[in-house]
């Protein structure tokens, strides 16, 4: 069985190490182009290209899966299958309808909830206290083909997104196995989405990033744990600004956004408290909240935000 890997993120590479590591037959992987990065803009390859090239395994990264030539690049690795994971594009019927074994995906959500770029990141900030990993027959639109196997998982009370992609990754990996061992059984039973119960998880931007503490502490938990890999939750501290990486949830009263304890960063919500764990100051390194207010001391009563 002959196998086209289409991923680009380091959250795809466990899943296309499976592969390899089972034996499959990859014959070829298919991701972004590579971007600049840094101060130099030094043209970067995604992390999947960086795995397949150890491997040895051939890479294509066309602008586009729409003309003749990545078509026929994709003809010339003769997939029976391709599989899908976190790749950035949407794939035409062209390339849907190639591979006679159909394309799967591995989606980081229980289905149909969360469907589309950022299922991670909108599970933690909905409040969601179980996710999951869903493989499934790639059709028209976006994560809406029929569902093939769930994993699901609890997500931590102070789970970041960042520490929930490593685990679902890892999770997807396996998934991915289990489905592929099922398709060469023939034992999969494929079901239908109920499109009703669908929720969407669109691209995340920087415009969800400020922090409102007139909120109740526990949205705003969930806010920094959910933007943790980007944009990053971000407040005001002394005229700068102030990006909050984790947080904990903490019994306290007082004025909004004022500072409760000066040495746990410790801030009043709009019901509740949170302490501030980890941060990065504007121009500086990230540390915890404890050593940021050893450096940049505070008074009980400060406002951030301001």
């Amino acid at each position: 069985m002959n196998i086209v890997f289409m991923g680009t993120p380091e959250f795809a590479v466990p899943c296309l190490t499976a592969l390899v590591e089972a034996g499959y037959p990859v014959t070829g992987v298919f991701t972004q182009p590579d971007k600049p990065k840094g101060r130099g803009h030094k043209l970067q390859p995604t992390p999947v290209k960086e795995y397949a090239l150890q491997q040895n395994i051939p890479v294509f990264q066309p602008k586009t899966l729409k003309n003749e030539e990545a078509l026929a690049d994709l003809r010339s690795c003769a997939p029976d299958l391709i599989v899908v994971v976190a790749y950035g594009r949407i794939l035409p019927r062209t390339v849907l309808d190639l591979p006679k074994l159909g394309c799967i995906n591995v989606h980081a959500s229980l289905l149909p909830k969360y469907r589309g770029a950022g299922p991670i990141q909108w599970s933690i900030l909905s409040g969601e206290t179980e996710t999951g990993v869903t493989t499934m027959y790639m059709a028209d639109g976006i994560d809406t083909g029929d569902m093939l196997e769930k994993a699901s998982t609890p997500i931590g009370e102070n789970e970041t997104a960042d520490q929930l992609h490593d685990r679902l990754s890892v999770l997807g990996a396996q998934l991915l196995l289990s489905t592929l061992k099922k398709l060469e059984e023939g034992t999969l039973q494929p079901e239908k989405q109920d499109d009703s119960l669908a929720t969407h998880a669109p691209m995340l931007s920087k415009e969800m990033s400020d922090l409102d503490f007139t909120r109740d502490a526990r949205s705003l938990h969930n806010q920094i744990r959910g933007l943790s890999s980007w944009p990053a939750a971000q407040t005001v501290w002394k005229g700068k600004r102030l990006k909050v990486y984790e947080s904990r949830l903490c019994s306290g009263r007082g004025e909004p956004g004022t500072l409760l304890d000066p040495k746990n960063f410790v801030v009043a919500c709009g019901e509740g408290a949170i302490q501030l764990v980890s941060v990065q100051y504007e121009g500086g390194k990230r540390m915890s909240g404890a050593d940021f207010l050893r450096g940049k001391p505070g008074e009980k009563g400060d406002r951030l935000g301001v």
